[in-house]
């Protein structure tokens, strides 16, 4: 039985703690599928982007993804292009997305103590359908924010802040589990702790650059250290 079973002790406080998850780098192993794919799309379309750069983009929405790497200034005319060849190439992995060891065990443990678990991503539709698949955790998952939700995408603070609003959880009460720097600026700009994790293949250092309060290698490795995690410390607060 999780925490969502019986809403009961939640009820009970007025200030109910959430955690809230980046899912692509984060508990679904995708950001190099991204790369690949996005890579793809480029090369359909005529464009030259190293793989580094793209690599570095992902966690962006594809709106800022493609400002970055092609520039503000490009011919937009050829977005939408760009993006249908993306989640054309991106879906033809949705039946084997890997999840990242220890991903559902770690939502589900926060869920039985008490935190809210809310995702923020900006997957949409069925690829967000796929990766909820993939993860296999609804039973401890109470909502999901996509690119539909908000007016911004992360490195925006939009979906941290629409995230605590659907667990009607204030900023100080809340942590945001992310892989790339991007997922850290949202957090901080949104007024809440990141912890960060190297499964999306950033560096350390770039990640607690960007005002990481922790990091872990991946899901399991923060699970395995959750007393002791920024998780562990705000449930002794």
């Amino acid at each position: 039985m999780t925490a969502y079973d019986d809403m009961t002790t939640a009820a009970r406080s007025p200030h109910p703690r959430a955690a809230v998850f980046d899912v692509d780098g984060t508990l679904v192993d995708t950001n190099y599928l991204h790369a690949v794919c996005w890579w793809e799309a480029f090369h359909q379309q005529g464009h030259r982007v190293a793989m580094t750069d793209i690599h570095h983009t992902v966690g962006m929405g594809s709106g800022r993804l493609l400002d970055r790497l092609l520039g503000e200034d490009r011919d937009h005319d050829g977005d939408d292009a760009l993006n249908a060849a993306h989640k054309s190439l991106y879906a033809t992995y949705f039946d084997r997305l890997p999840v990242l060891d220890g991903a559902a065990d770690l939502l589900r443990a926060l869920a039985d103590r008490d935190w809210r678990i809310v995702l923020a991503t900006s997957a949409q539709g069925s690829e967000l359908e796929a990766l909820r698949r993939a993860i296999g955790a609804d039973d401890a998952i109470l909502d999901a924010t996509s690119a539909d939700d908000v007016d911004a995408s992360k490195p925006a603070p939009d979906p941290v802040r629409q995230a605590l609003k659907d667990a009607e959880t204030p900023p100080e009460r809340a942590l945001f589990v992310g892989d790339t720097v991007w997922d850290v600026e949202a957090a901080r700009r949104a007024e809440v702790g990141c912890v960060a994790l190297l499964s999306g293949g950033i560096g350390r250092a770039e990640l607690e650059e960007a005002g990481a309060i922790a990091v872990y290698r991946d899901p399991a490795a923060l699970l395995a250290d959750l007393d002791d995690s920024p998780f562990g410390r705000m449930e002794r607060a």
